[in-house]
């Protein structure tokens, strides 16, 4: 058994003086048991906790460390950025760089407007459309989560759904009644929800691929039916790629499915992993956000210089790598396949979901295309799997309802020691 007396020290410590002892809910390990292992330091494919234990990293921070962690091109960007300040409060040339970096890799994006946090950009990019449409209710999906602004608290999936709690308290129900919820993966609720309030509709937000109830995609022609529905009824679509921006391709999913949203929303991977997010798209849109326009947001670290070169330096390896991503796929498609295989010959009812780099195992016998569907997975039986993946050193998501990221430093032995820790925690089921 690993030793984690001091990741267990810290935990005692950390609920006295922070709520729960975590800074976000799905550290806390409740949907898995056992208390949450505190980290110090990560390499390549490598966490290492304050006890020294060292583990494969299938989360890599819920996506943005694509490369690794501690790439040398991120860290030396980051490096001469602090010699110059962290922060200026004040336009720099990075920002101006970053944002032609992103616009010239995201053909739907052609202005952009940099924030702190994958929550301030979905927040933003709602307020735009409203401001944008006069429009005041927004279509959300069961099951996606975009961050913890109240109109998303709703169905919200992820860290709410493993809690129990998908409406939190707080929301008001002014707040509640104009956002409108439909099943992911169905058109016709969609388009029942634009006939039951006409012309009120200002924007349908989802995550193209969803990585919030697990790992789920979207079915053909569901995308692409978004998009006609909204085109027909004048609504703005928004791609909420905070997770699967320049992860599932270059461009993203809506490179992936090829499907041109109105607005994107980005998040940590334009930082190289530090606290950072960008909305951006049709000019016209954003030519409404002040100053040039009458809609308000605004933000002191926007732009933050240590975030706009780490994100630069992370976003030019990847466009200039483009087999990177053939490579990443290839090695969640080995690990995922292996999975597969070891569940099937021990008659074990189960789902994988993979898209690109991102999967999900879900301990059921249904297909999930939706938030209901994941809902029948066996969430016992997933938490034993993960603390016995834990005790092997394997650190997946600490929820079945989240999914897994691969990097591109996992390399063929790592993908071996994963799928034989795999192997042997089956076993213990």
């Amino acid at each position: 058994m690993k030793d984690f007396s001091k990741s267990k020290a810290l935990f005692e410590r950390a609920k006295q003086i922070i709520p729960g002892g975590v800074n976000s809910p799905v550290r806390a390990f409740r949907a898995v048991g056992g208390n949450p292992l505190f980290m110090k330091r990560a390499k390549g494919p490598y966490l290492y906790d304050e006890d020294g234990n060292e583990f494969v990293d299938l989360i890599n921070s819920w996506g943005p460390m694509i490369l690794g962690h501690a790439h040398p091109a991120v860290e030396e960007a980051v490096k001469e950025a602090l010699a110059t300040s962290p922060s200026f409060g004040a336009p720099t040339a990075r920002e101006v760089e970053m944002a032609a970096l992103i616009c010239s890799i995201i053909p739907s994006v052609e202005k952009v407007r940099m924030v702190n946090s994958g929550t301030e950009a979905t927040m933003s990019a709602v307020r735009v459309a409203r401001g944008f449409t006069g429009r005041d209710k927004i279509i959300k999906m069961e099951g996606c989560y975009h961050g913890h602004g109240d109109s998303f608290l709703i169905a919200a999936g992820s860290g709410a759904m493993t809690f129990g709690t998908p409406d939190s308290p707080g929301v008001t129900k002014g707040t509640a009644k104009d956002t409108l919820i439909a099943p992911f993966n169905d058109l016709n609720a969609i388009a029942r929800l634009i006939d039951e309030n006409p012309k009120e509709i200002a924007a349908i937000i989802l995550e193209p691929v969803v990585g919030n109830m697990g790992c789920v995609a979207p079915q053909p022609g569901y995308l692409q039916g978004l998009r006609k529905l909204c085109d027909t009824h004048n609504i703005i679509l928004i791609f909420d790629e905070v997770m699967t921006g320049f992860r599932l391709a270059l461009a993203g999913a809506q490179e992936l499915y090829n499907v041109k949203p109105d607005l994107t929303t980005l998040g940590k991977i334009i930082g190289g992993g530090l606290p950072v997010g960008a909305y951006g798209g049709r000019k016209d849109i954003m030519d409404a956000v002040s100053p040039a326009g009458p809609i308000y947001q605004a933000g002191t670290l926007s732009g933050n210089p240590l975030a706009m070169a780490a994100g630069y330096a992370m976003l030019t390896q990847l466009r200039d790598n483009p087999s990177l991503y053939h490579q990443i796929n290839t090695t969640t498609t080995a690990i995922v396949g292996g999975i597969r295989k070891q569940l099937f010959s021990k008659g074990l009812g189960y789902t994988i979901n993979q898209v690109g780099s991102m999967f999900t195992l879900f301990f059921t016998d249904e297909t999930v295309i939706n938030f209901d569907t994941a809902k029948t997975s066996d969430t016992a039986r997933f938490a034993k799997y993960f603390q016995s993946m834990l005790q092997r050193g394997i650190y997946m998501a600490p929820s079945q309802y989240e999914a897994m990221f691969v990097s591109a430093a996992i390399d063929d032995l790592v993908v071996s020691r994963v799928l034989q820790a795999s192997e042997e925690a089956l076993k213990e089921l």
